[in-house]
């Protein structure tokens, strides 16, 4: 899958700013310890045996704070 250098390096600077570990050259491995948090067994590869409710408790945090970030940003933006 292609990756978005821009998408990766925000989703880093988030997740770092929450207090999650990122990996510089693995961002998208916070995913695995937001998994652990949530008491999800993610696991490398293919997980298509997870549920919808697990599969949100580990992208409902990633993707809500970037959301939260973006908003942020974006009315720091209106107000110049």
């Amino acid at each position: 899958m292609a990756r978005n250098k821009d998408l990766d390096q925000f989703k880093s600077k988030v997740m770092e700013d929450k207090g999650y570990n990122v990996n510089k050259t693995d961002p998208d491995a916070v995913k695995y310890e937001v998994a652990q948090e949530q008491g999800v067994l993610l696991k490398k590869g293919y997980n298509g045996g997870l549920t919808s409710e697990q599969a949100g408790k580990v992208g409902g945090p990633i993707g809500g704070n970037m959301v939260k970030e973006m908003l942020k940003l974006a009315q720091q933006q209106m107000k110049k």
